[in-house]
């Protein structure tokens, strides 16, 4: 309280004023001691927010479908593939470049090719890539486009050009265009087409070509004459073809019909031969059974069996009527005692 009080009669006095200094000198002395542990506290927590700040910065987030790149001083280092956390040094020591390993797709745009037997074609292709996920492959990438995707799809579109031109070179324009559907190769097209960039393209970009497939064949008015022409005959050659094979058929068929026809015939032949024959004998037979049982009647029967096949409608005949086979019409069939008489002689 004295204090107090002495400070007050003093800054109303004016003349001990050093006094006065004296004493808020000794003031403050005794007060220092006491808030000295908080620039300490200070200190720890800039620290503390240094390393946290640098532990930030060393820390690497590689993201899945990336590949990141760590470059030291410009150069890249290594690569980090794995998706989630690493470490690396802060900047400017090492930086990160992210390198994105999605599938891609770069269309060639319409070519107008040639074939090989010198038709045109215009063709447009697609290739379906994305960059090979190993360390060699991604600085390949790199330092081919500088991780530029796009460009990247501009040179590979310029490449696929280039090979549509050479693969086109090697197939005929009827193996690409056909009626004919087993007659087209479009898969030996594409494959063939896929061999020309797939291995140019990993050791160019450290690129992996995926699939290569022909999204659009057309012609050109000259060659679609052409085509239609080629297609014309190929239709008119298959008809001649296909007439040339019916009449060969048509003939034998034919030949067959009249062999069998003429087998048939002189089966029948044969065996109206056979049945003739047999007739004459079974006639022969009751011939003589009927000249057995009755001669005279037998003479009259054989007569006019000859008048029958001799006489006909038309025939005029100057014979004599007491010669066989006429006498009959003069003599009259024998009488019944005769005819009793040579069926009693019977044995």
């Amino acid at each position: 309280m004295s204090l107090f009080h002495n400070h007050d009669h003093h800054d109303h006095a004016g003349h001990d004023h050093s006094g006065h200094g004296h004493s808020h000198g000794h003031h403050h002395h005794g007060d220092s001691s006491s808030p000295a542990p908080f620039p300490w506290r200070r200190s720890a927590l800039a620290a503390l927010l240094i390393a946290f700040a640098v532990a930030a910065a060393s820390l690497v987030q590689v993201r899945s479908g990336e590949a990141t790149v760590i470059t030291r001083f410009g150069n890249p280092s290594r690569v980090l593939l794995d998706p989630g956390l690493s470490w690396r040094w802060p900047a400017p020591f090492e930086a990160t470049i992210p390198v994105d390993l999605r599938l891609r797709t770069t269309s060639s745009g319409l070519q107008d090719v040639g074939t090989r037997d010198g038709l045109r074609i215009i063709v447009q292709a697609y290739v379906a890539w994305q960059v090979q996920g190993d360390p060699d492959n991604v600085q390949r990438f790199m330092r081919a486009v500088q991780n530029q995707p796009d460009e990247a799809a501009r040179q590979i579109r310029t490449f696929v050009g280039s090979a549509l031109e050479t693969t086109a070179a090697s197939f005929d324009l009827s193996s690409l265009v056909n009626t004919d559907a087993s007659q087209v190769r479009i898969g030996d097209f594409e494959n063939q087409l896929r061999q020309q960039i797939d291995q140019q393209l990993l050791t160019t970009y450290g690129v992996r070509v995926l699939q290569v497939g022909v999204e659009r064949l057309t012609l050109p008015s000259v060659t679609l004459n052409a085509t239609v022409d080629r297609m014309r005959a190929e239709r008119e050659t298959i008809a001649t073809e296909r007439t040339a094979v019916g009449k060969r058929e048509a003939a034998q068929i034919r030949s067959a019909a009249e062999r069998d026809a003429r087998i048939v015939e002189a089966d029948a032949t044969v065996k109206a031969a056979d049945i003739e024959a047999q007739s004459r004998v079974e006639a022969a037979q009751i011939y003589g059974k009927a000249y057995n049982g009755s001669p005279a009647l037998y003479n009259m029967l054989r007569s006019l069996d000859t008048l029958g096949t001799v006489v006909t409608p038309g025939t005029k005949l100057i014979l004599r009527t007491d010669a066989a086979p006429f006498r009959v019409l003069v003599d009259g069939p024998p009488d019944s005692k005769t005819l009793d008489g040579k069926a009693g002689t019977q044995p």
